[in-house]
């Protein structure tokens, strides 16, 4: 029963019962990539590994993210990648370097939204199988924490921004950017660059994720 509740909840379990195997896609950036971190320490192959611990058939994430992408970057990737809509769970998680790097606000509630609407395409429409995740908090890492109060108010514009555009959407919202705020307290949940999480906060992300799942 716990399986199908699982199921029902992230993806549907008439999807599932068509698809088989869950054909995960992650899209995003650093923090999908898992930048300073071992390729099994990244999020995306954390939650599929626990889903496959659940007994749900789970393939192996295909991870669309590059460190340094904002939206505009991300569209152009998945443009080039000619991805098909053939997935039953798809992630999006984007925008940091969009603040990082100056662009606006404004801008990104537009381009967030076109990316969130691609992603709900590469669902084969159904949004039930999509799910958002909120923007970590940089500022409470030791390359952020100088400017902590202004990257925590720049992060929490954005993430304002994501979290609307996805109940616009009707599409399910993980927010994890409190446990990234954790990162200046517990120093083992940054990676060993100073900026990026790593592999314990992904796996506290992960437990997260199947908190809102159940």
């Amino acid at each position: 029963m716990r399986k199908f509740i699982v199921i029902f909840i992230f993806l549907s379990t008439q999807g599932m019962a068509q698809h088989g195997t869950i054909k995960f896609l992650a899209l995003g950036d650093s923090y999908t990539i898992g930048e300073s971190v071992a390729v099994n320490e990244r999020w995306p192959v954390q939650l599929a590994h626990a889903l496959r611990a659940k007994g749900i058939d789970c393939s192996e994430p295909q991870i669309v993210a590059t460190t340094g992408w904002r939206t505009d970057d991300l569209k152009h990737a998945i443009e080039k990648a000619r991805l098909k809509p053939e997935y039953t769970l798809v992630s999006l998680l984007i925008g940091v370097n969009n603040y990082y790097q100056g662009k606006s606000a404004e801008s990104y509630a537009p381009e967030f939204e076109e990316l969130l609407r691609t992603a709900i395409a590469l669902a084969q429409g159904d949004k039930s199988r999509v799910f958002v995740v909120s923007i970590p908090d940089y500022g409470y890492t030791p390359f952020g924490k100088e400017k902590q109060n202004v990257i925590s108010t720049g992060i929490d514009a954005y993430n304002a921004i994501n979290k609307s555009v996805a109940q616009k959407l009707g599409v399910k919202y993980i927010y994890i950017t409190d446990i990234s705020r954790k990162g200046l307290t517990d120093h083992d949940l940054v990676a060993t660059d100073g900026l990026h999480p790593s592999g314990k906060m992904y796996r506290a992300w992960v437990e997260r994720m199947l908190g809102v799942i159940r």
